[in-house]
């Protein structure tokens, strides 16, 4: 089953959904501002993805400023309960497939895991 964290207001994830139909295959659709993954969810996504909580994160978010992140040594449970508080400093869309993950960014970074 094809997943996708998506935010409909951004344009590269909007792409990655267009691309991802366009091969046939209906994801369930995960608005990720309004439903946030768990802590164990983003967590596993991040393993898939082989990357850390920081790789993921969206720093030119105002959010991230306002919450001092920068500047916090955070281990990986606390950046990623801060990213489950604050979805919207999660990079968009993630797309997971089968026991894999891939960041649409470009869209066609996605086709990798189809």
């Amino acid at each position: 089953m094809t997943k996708i964290y998506h935010n409909p207001r951004c344009s590269k994830s909007r792409q990655t959904l267009e691309l991802i139909q366009s091969k046939g295959i209906e994801p369930t659709v995960i608005e990720y501002l309004k439903t946030p993954p768990s802590a164990q969810e983003l967590d596993s996504i991040l393993k898939k993805l082989d990357l850390e909580p920081q790789a993921i994160t969206r720093t030119k978010e105002k959010t991230y400023a306002e919450l001092g992140l920068k500047d916090k040594a955070l281990n990986r449970q606390e950046m990623i309960q801060a990213l489950v508080e604050n979805p919207i400093l999660i990079e968009r869309p993630i797309v997971v497939n089968i026991g894999k993950a891939a960041i649409g960014r470009p869209p066609e970074k996605v086709l990798e895991i189809l």
